[in-house]
């Protein structure tokens, strides 16, 4: 959530970044709405301090009167009316802020100004490719014909279309991957924590899913919301916390499946494990001073892109630009992976500072020992990383013929071989 003062004091700055996000037309009239609410709360709190001073200065000559044996009749009259209009006053600012901040949880963040401008992913930019590509599309069989592994009807017959059951060598993969991942993130300082996976709408509002995103999330019949990725409970950890600034910045991983409808997936992305209702994936989240913030993105970046390295997948990472970036960021890199099937880079993380935006619905803080006040965190997230995807760009990039994929080097203890049969 943006800070009120920013859009108090400058709502142009707050229109400039709904053009750079190519925002809807509504996004423009919501926010006007809120500058116009401000406006009201602040002439009724103006009213109230006005009223509590001439409330106080009652007292005052109601008691010298008292004093002088006078009548004092008039002055207790008007106290009395006073102190009705400024319970009155309470409710409707009460009111007022409470609508204001229904209308900020559905404004995004504020784009860094380092972050390149455009509306749509034609502009965002490629800061660096790692590795070549060794195969394409008329090299391969794409992972869904590859094997028969994967089982599709079953997932199908089990659940709902895009959910899929694995078995044997590509089931112990998944389950190598994710031991690869969450080993190689806590010996980078990450401490593991296995959260819930139903989370609360007071849970899911912190992160900014809701009340935006609730037709891409799945609820159960309780104030209970099945997990879009471990973002969410991993940054809720701290919320209405105060942290001493000595433990930041604070480093979490975890494993968690994930959950999400995917309403707006299309032609291949439909096909074999691309796009799942249900996926695995293993999540990093920082929390950290203002102060380190953007450095701390290129770390979590640079800790996601170990993972490929290791791997040794081609990839490459796109800066996003400000029309393409999530709702709760203020910079986002994507991680790509090449996937021959497609003959394209695809992305596999998103590493995202979020500023103080999450902090501020979530209300996480720090004590800043400087100010001796309780500072609002900046919050870090991005996968590390989804782990389907990196089964398909593994079954893709390392196939050796239709019935055998060599298993990477780093994946050989955990698998106890060298190539899997498919």
């Amino acid at each position: 959530m943006i800070d009120i003062h920013t859009l108090r004091q400058n709502p142009d700055l707050v229109r400039q970044a709904l053009d750079a996000r190519n925002a809807p037309l509504e996004s423009y009239s919501v926010l006007d709405a809120a500058i116009k609410l401000d406006s009201q709360w602040r002439n009724t709190k103006k009213e109230e301090e006005e009223l509590r001073a001439e409330r106080n200065k009652l007292s005052m000559e109601i008691n010298e009167k008292k004093k002088k044996g006078e009548n004092a009749d008039d002055q207790i009259l008007r106290s009395g009316t006073i102190s009705k209009r400024i319970k009155e006053i309470t409710l409707e600012t009460d009111a007022f802020m409470e609508q204001i901040k229904n209308i900020l949880l559905t404004v995004p963040n504020l784009p860094h100004q380092s972050v390149p401008k455009g509306n749509d992913a034609s502009s965002n930019k490629i800061v660096r490719k790692v590795g070549e590509p060794k195969k394409k599309s008329s090299d391969i069989l794409p992972h869904y014909e590859l094997s028969s592994k994967i089982d599709f009807e079953r997932g199908v017959k089990l659940a709902h279309h895009r959910f899929s059951v694995l078995y044997g060598d590509l089931s112990k993969l998944e389950r190598a991957l994710i031991n690869f991942m969450l080993s190689s993130h806590t010996s980078n300082g990450y401490l593991e924590v296995s959260p819930p996976y139903l989370v609360n709408t007071k849970t899911m509002t912190g992160t900014g899913q809701l009340p935006k995103f609730s037709e891409d999330l799945y609820k159960c019949d309780e104030d209970l919301w099945l997990i879009p990725t471990a973002e969410v409970p991993l940054t809720n950890i701290y919320s209405d916390e105060v942290l001493d600034s000595s433990s930041l910045p604070i480093n979490l991983t975890a494993y968690t499946p994930c959950f999400r409808k995917e309403a707006g997936a299309y032609g291949k992305d439909i096909k074999g494990l691309i796009r799942q209702h249900q996926f695995n994936k293993v999540e990093l989240v920082k929390f950290v001073h203002p102060e380190n913030s953007f450095e701390e993105l290129e770390k979590l970046t640079s800790d996601a892109e170990g993972i490929l390295k290791s791997l040794d997948l081609p990839y490459q990472v796109i800066e996003l630009c400000t029309g393409d970036m999530g709702f709760a960021s203020a910079k986002t890199y994507d991680l790509e992976v090449w996937l021959p099937s497609q003959d394209c880079y695809r992305e596999i993380s998103s590493c995202s500072n979020c500023t103080d935006f999450q902090a501020r619905r979530a209300n996480i803080r720090f004590k800043d020992p400087s100010s001796k006040s309780n500072e609002f965190v900046h919050t870090l997230n991005g996968s590390g990383l989804a782990v389907g995807r990196t089964m398909v760009a593994i079954l893709e990039n390392f196939q050796e013929d239709k019935n055998t994929v060599v298993v990477p080097k780093v994946l050989r203890d955990f698998m106890g071989k060298d190539t899997i049969s498919v």
